[in-house]
């Protein structure tokens, strides 16, 4: 080979590595995605606060503690705050003086949580949308009521239909008219308060449907919902609590009301911070196996008063997922699926007004044997911190 052919050769080759070096463009890493805060947004009673930062993509962030004044502060990474949102909140009660919010640095914003007494704050990220959610818990002593408080949850609303039947029944609307009749038939006793997390056609996120139920310092939580599947013969009942699983079909009914994909809900279980939440959250004041007693006796009731009139009744039993909607209830708290919406038969009796009123006066029924049985509510109360 010839001195010019071996300067060409090395030429090309200096020619190829700078055309990789400055013109080819780089991959770039859906990790390193601005993300904007878009949102902050807070709860709050006299001794419970559930403060929602709401954010465009995910985020890594760090947090710290600070006293002299006592104040909990996050760190949100690559990250940029929106001029309209509110920088500022005053809270204003014994354990959350103000959530404050800013650019920190050029990538970095800033939470700040001006604390007063606090007992104990988790934090927890939750997907689509994408929101930082912390929970602050008082040391104040809440306020005792006569009654047994109740929240029931309809799931859905608004803008958000839920399952849409064969016939183009609506889950939003079946599961109102349900939540609407257990509020009357609960109501007739006089030892029962009852609250709605909803009593129109109204779309509430479902991280401010739990806070409502912790606002209301409430003793039970249940929250209504119409199940669906892809297989159009799927049919039965089933009532939920909150707990990991490996139950497959469990997951993707988690999955559809948490409105996130199966993979999402797969990769969470991954996710330390939840994990270590979901057990501290589940062995405060025994609340799990309060939550499985409810369950029981609300599934029972379903099944065993349906089924005098609607024989092919399937009990499909007490089942565990991740369900949003229960994450950090502090009270006993269930999701029921009252049928298939997505089966022709079953979505025709849900059409029913008799059905649904049937269906509202057995959950009713499980839920005041229940509380015929519960621990002493002041009990339970003075527990809680």
């Amino acid at each position: 080979m010839g001195i010019h052919s071996i300067v060409r050769r090395y030429k090309k080759a200096l020619i190829s590595v700078f055309f990789t070096l400055f013109f080819v463009p780089p991959a770039v890493s859906s990790a390193l995605e601005i993300s904007e805060v878009t949102d902050v947004r807070y709860w709050s009673s006299p001794n419970y606060t559930r403060v929602v930062v709401d954010l465009s993509n995910n985020i890594e962030y760090t947090k710290n503690r600070l006293s002299n004044p006592d104040r909990l502060y996050f760190d949100l990474k690559n990250s940029s705050i929106k001029n309209e949102v509110r920088k500022n909140l005053a809270v204003g009660n014994d354990m959350l003086k103000s959530v404050r919010a800013g650019q920190f640095n050029k990538d970095t914003v800033r939470i700040v949580l001006d604390l007063d007494k606090i007992r104990e704050y988790k934090v927890v990220t939750l997907e689509d949308p994408i929101r930082l959610i912390i929970d602050i818990y008082g040391r104040k002593q809440p306020t005792l009521s006569a009654k047994k408080r109740i929240v029931i949850d309809a799931g859905h609303g608004g803008h958000d239909p839920g399952a849409i039947g064969p016939k183009k029944l609506y889950e939003k609307d079946v599961v109102l008219d349900i939540a609407l009749k257990l509020r009357n038939i609960i109501s007739a006793n006089p030892e029962f308060e009852v609250f709605l997390t909803r009593d129109k056609d109204i779309f509430i996120p479902l991280e401010k449907r739990t806070a409502i139920a912790n606002l209301k310092n409430a003793d039970l939580f249940v929250s209504i919902h119409a199940n669906a599947s892809p297989r159009q013969q799927a049919n039965g009942i089933e009532t939920y609590l909150l707990n990991w699983t490996n139950d497959e079909e469990a997951m993707k009914v988690a999955a559809r009301e948490n409105a996130i994909s199966l993979s999402k809900m797969k990769k969470m279980k991954q996710e330390m911070d939840i994990i270590d939440i979901i057990k501290s959250d589940l062995s405060r004041e025994n609340k799990r196996d309060e939550s499985i007693k409810l369950a029981n006796y609300v599934q029972r009731s379903m099944v065993k008063g349906l089924g005098k009139d609607h024989r092919n009744t399937k009990d499909l039993g007490v089942k565990q997922a991740l369900f949003y909607v229960l994450f950090g209830a502090q009270m006993p708290s269930v999701l029921v699926e009252v049928s298939f919406i997505s089966n022709p038969v079953e979505e025709k009796l849900l059409a029913k007004e008799s059905y649904r009123k049937d269906l509202a006066k057995h959950i009713a029924s499980g839920i005041d044997k229940y509380m015929s049985i519960a621990p002493d509510i002041h009990t339970i109360a003075e527990t809680r911190n």
